[in-house]
């Protein structure tokens, strides 16, 4: 595709949209499955650049996949079985792939390469590699990728102690790592990121107890294949949810989304917002909870964010900002500083998205604020980030007719996670759905 997408100004949303399923559960589905020997079917899987690094990485190792569609069959001698591969193993924009599979890495009796493209480069490895080396791995010294993680001739070491940083990429490379080490394993979050992980492995037969903040690991226990159905991803679901609800008139239903309560900030946050949602037939599904979300379009007003929400809000706060920008009064952003270090610096690259479009922020180091206004069409950069990307699209979407098209350029960065959604963004603007 072209890398440039035109976005004119749009009107309220309606109708029912399926969005593709839940990029982190999709990467944990595949690599917990091939830990186990054996086979298993992962439907709903998403079909995206990340997910394949992820995939691409694991037949280096000498697990098979067979996909149709949404659906793929993973076959795999098990974590015992797994081969040492003569290549590096090229994760090339995902953060998810490359620190998930160094805990992995860290109980295979051979040294695995990692590296990925220029923008994984620039992304901090240290947080996922210290701890690793307090376990007994051997380790590259380096901060970035590419790098090297050697399992061999080494005794793992259980982990005990409180994580560098609240997130689920270094949370999950521990519990892969402590699976393989030869005495348990006290993990303490210092803050409440996603679990899917600690649900998937223990749905798989391995001792994984969680009381609040602490996860203690029992080595030893022989994982199960398990099949997994993927809900849609609340964070594709994001950019449609806050587009309606920041546009009165607008009634969309998004069905089967992944409402876990570590991901659900953005419907928090919204909430606070003054935004009409509602989360209808819930359920279970695969051991994720899972309910059909409608938004209903209105004025929002300005809120602060910060905290625990955060954390259960990273991936959606570039397009919160949008909604900020639309909303009456003042909205303030903190303790966010995590997002100077994603796929590009999330907190400088949405500031400028913001002021291209006429909108009044004053940029901090973990946050920002914005004074809500009229955003108005612009030619703005995704800087390769396929999250500020999206943000773009529904800042267009929302801008004033009067101020003409928005035009966004490096647009395909949207193949990272979602790569139907200038797809589905052209339904909803030129049909509805």
């Amino acid at each position: 595709m072209t890398d440039e997408f035109v976005v004119q100004p749009g009107g309220p949303l309606r109708g029912t949209l399926r969005v593709p399923g839940d990029k982190s559960i999709s990467h944990r589905a595949l690599i917990c499955n091939s830990l186990a020997a054996g086979e298993a079917e992962v439907s709903g899987l998403l079909d995206s650049a990340d997910c394949r690094s992820t995939m691409a990485c694991l037949q280096q190792w000498g697990v098979e996949f067979e996909q149709s569609d949404d659906r793929i069959v993973v076959r795999s001698p098990g974590q015992d079985g797994f081969r040492p591969s003569e290549r590096v193993l090229d994760c090339g924009n995902s953060g998810t792939s490359i620190r998930l599979l160094s805990g992995v890495a860290a109980g295979l009796p051979f040294r695995s390469r990692f590296d990925g493209d220029e923008s994984l480069r620039s992304r901090p490895m240290r947080r996922v590699l210290d701890p690793l080396a307090q376990m007994g791995v051997r380790v590259d010294a380096a901060a970035t990728a590419p790098f090297w993680v050697d399992g061999s001739a080494v005794t793992l070491r259980g982990f005990d102690g409180e994580l560098p940083v609240a997130s689920a990429q270094v949370k999950s490379c521990i519990l892969f790592a402590a699976l393989r080490a030869d005495e348990p394993s006290r993990i303490v979050e210092p803050g409440p990121s996603r679990d899917h992980t600690e649900r998937m492995l223990a749905a798989m037969g391995a001792q994984v107890d969680v009381d609040g903040a602490t996860i203690r690991v029992h080595p030893g226990a022989p994982l199960q294949p398990q099949d997994v159905e993927v809900p849609g991803d609340i964070s594709a679901a994001s950019y449609w949810m806050i587009a309606a609800a920041m546009t009165p008139g607008s009634e969309l239903s998004l069905p089967n989304i992944g409402v876990n309560p570590r991901r659900t900030g953005v419907i928090d946050a919204l909430q606070a917002m003054g935004a009409r949602i509602e989360l209808s037939n819930p359920r279970e599904v695969s051991g994720e909870p899972v309910a059909d979300v409608h938004v209903s379009g209105a004025q929002l007003h300005g809120v602060r964010l910060d905290d625990q929400l955060i954390v259960r809000a990273v991936d959606e706060i570039p397009t919160l900002a949008v909604a900020a920008a639309q909303a009456q009064g003042v909205t303030e952003i903190r303790d966010a500083a995590e997002l100077r270090v994603k796929e590009s610096d999330r907190i400088g690259a949405t500031a400028a998205l913001l002021r291209s479009m006429g909108v009044e922020v004053e940029e901090w180091p973990d946050g920002m604020r914005i004074v809500g206004g009229q955003l108005r069409g612009a030619s703005v950069d995704s800087q390769g980030d396929h999250r500020i990307a999206m943000s773009a699209a529904v800042a267009a979407l929302a801008s004033t007719p009067e101020s003409g098209p928005t035009t966004i350029r490096r647009a395909e960065a949207v193949d990272i996670s979602y790569p139907g959604f200038w797809r589905d963004l052209d339904r909803l603007r030129h049909v509805g759905v």
